[in-house]
C-alpha cells in the first residue's frame, strides 16, 4: 500500500528550523520561526501560566472526558475575552480545538459541509496554512491584493476592488490583527468599510484570530473584529492562544461561529462538535484549563494581562530599534515601516537569492520573501543586523 506514497513537500518553516539547529555558528539570528522570545532567547512559561497549573495539579479530581466541544468555560471565557459585548452571547456557537490551526481546519470543514461550492478568499499573502486546507479539503482558493510592498502599507483600495468579485455565499479569511506575514493591519475605518461591503455581497468572513494583544492591546485589537460581529448576521472566528498566552505545545483554541439567532447557533455549535468528534474526538483539556482559570480569576487574569503588555511593548520597543537602525546605515526612510506595523511579524522583501545569501552569508534565518519574526531581533545587534541586510541588497 505504501510504495505508492511520494514525499510531502517539506514545510519551510521546519526545514529552516532544521538549518539553524545545524549551523555551527555562535553569532546565527534566528528570525524564522514564530514563537516570542525574551531578551535571552527563551520562550518562557507565563508566571500566571505556572499559577493556573500549579491550582489545576491540586484541584483536579478527574482526567474523564469532557463534552465533544472541550471546556465550555474554557469557550465561554474565550467568547467573552474575543467579542466582549458586541454580540448576544446566545447568537455564539463555539467549540474547543487543538490550536487555532485546528479552529481554522474545523471551520472550513464547516463550510465544506454547509456549502461545498464556496469560493474561499485570502490575503496576497497570507499564512502559508490558509491556502494548504483549503486546498486539501477541495474548497476552491481565490486571493485579493492586500499589500503594497513598496509603500509597506495595506493596498486597501486593491482589496476591495477584488473584494467586489466575490459571490455571496463565499468566505473570505481576515486577520484579525498583526497581519502574518506582513504585520499590516486594517485601520479601523478600513474594518467598517470591509464591513460594509460583506454586509451588501453576502460574503462570510472567517476571522482569523492568532495574535490578540501582540498588537495595540487586547480590547484595541479586536476592534475590528467586534464590529464586524456587531453588524453581520454570520461570522467565523478561529481563536489561538498559542501566543498570547504561551501555550505552544499545549495546541489551545477556539472556533466560534456567529449565526442570526439562537436556534442556528446551536445547530453550528452542535455540527463544529461533530467535526471534532469525526476528526478527533476530543480537544486536549489541559492547556484550555489552564486559560479558563486565569480568565476566570480577576487576580490571575490581570497577571497575565500585565505579562502580555511587557511582551508587546517589548516588540514594539524592537522594531522601532530595527526601523531607527536601518534609517541610519541607508539613509533612508525606507524601512519606517518596521515601526508602524503592528505584531510578531514584519516582511522585509528580497528575493529568495537575497534571503539566501542572509542565511549562508551572514547566519540569518528568515523565511520566504524575508518575512522575520521581531521577537527574534537581537536587541545589542542591531546595527550589524541592519549592515547585512543592506549588504544584500534587501
Amino acid at each position: 500500500m505504501f510504495e505508492t506514497l511520494t514525499a510531502p513537500a517539506p514545510d519551510k518553516i521546519i526545514e529552516l528550523i532544521g538549518k539553524f539547529a545545524a549551523d555551527p555558528r555562535s553569532d546565527k539570528v534566528d528570525l524564522g520561526i514564530g514563537v516570542y522570545k525574551d531578551a535571552d532567547g527563551n520562550t518562557p512559561v507565563l508566571r500566571a501560566v505556572k499559577a493556573a497549573e500549579q491550582r489545576l495539579w491540586q484541584e483536579q479530581t478527574t482526567k474523564t472526558y469532557l463534552d465533544v466541544t472541550g471546556d465550555r468555560t474554557f469557550v465561554s471565557g474565550m467568547a467573552g475575552l474575543i467579542f466582549g459585548d458586541a454580540v448576544p452571547a446566545e447568537r455564539i456557537g463555539g467549540a474547543q480545538t487543538p490550536g487555532g490551526t485546528g479552529a481554522v481546519r474545523q471551520l472550513l470543514e464547516l463550510v465544506r459541509r454547509a456549502r461545498p461550492g464556496a469560493k474561499v478568499w485570502m490575503s496576497d499573502p497570507t499564512w502559508p496554512n490558509h491556502p494548504a486546507i483549503v486546498k486539501y479539503l477541495g474548497l476552491m482558493v481565490a486571493t485579493h491584493r492586500y499589500y503594497d510592498a513598496a509603500a509597506g502599507a495595506v493596498d486597501f483600495d486593491g482589496m476591495i476592488a477584488d473584494l467586489k468579485g466575490a459571490a455571496r455565499g463565499d468566505v473570505v479569511i481576515l486577520h484579525g490583527c498583526c497581519h502574518n506575514p506582513t504585520g499590516a493591519n486594517l485601520s479601523h475605518a478600513q474594518w467598517a468599510a470591509v464591513t460594509d461591503l460583506l454586509e451588501d455581497s453576502g460574503v462570510v468572513p472567517l476571522v482569523d484570530l492568532a495574535y490578540q494583544g501582540f498588537g495595540d492591546g487586547v480590547d484595541e485589537d479586536v476592534a475590528g473584529l467586534r464590529h464586524l460581529a456587531g453588524r453581520l448576521p454570520e461570522v467565523m472566528v478561529a481563536a489561538s492562544c498559542s501566543k498570547n498566552l504561551g501555550l505552544y505545545r499545549d495546541r489551545v483554541g477556539a472556533a466560534f461561529v456567529v449565526c442570526p439567532d439562537a436556534a442556528a447557533a446551536a445547530i453550528a455549535q452542535g455540527n463544529l462538535g461533530a467535526l471534532n468528534r469525526l476528526n478527533f474526538s476530543f480537544p486536549p483539556d489541559h492547556g484550555a484549563k489552564v486559560v479558563s482559570i486565569i480568565l476566570h480569576d480577576p487576580a490571575l487574569k490581570a497577571e497575565w494581562l500585565s505579562e502580555l503588555e511587557d511582551m508587546r511593548t517589548n516588540m514594539l520597543t524592537l522594531r522601532k530599534a530595527l526601523a531607527e537602525a536601518l534609517r541610519r546605515e541607508s539613509n533612508s526612510d525606507r524601512f519606517d515601516y518596521i515601526a508602524v506595523h503592528r505584531g510578531m511579524f514584519t516582511q522585509l522583501g528580497g528575493t529568495v537569492e537575497k534571503v539566501t545569501a542572509l542565511r549562508e552569508d551572514h547566519g540569518i534565518y528568515m523565511v520566504g520573501a524575508g518575512r522575520i519574526n521581531i521577537a527574534g531581533l537581537p536587541a545589542d545587534g542591531m546595527e550589524k543586523l541592519a549592515k547585512a541586510i543592506l549588504a544584500v541588497g534587501i
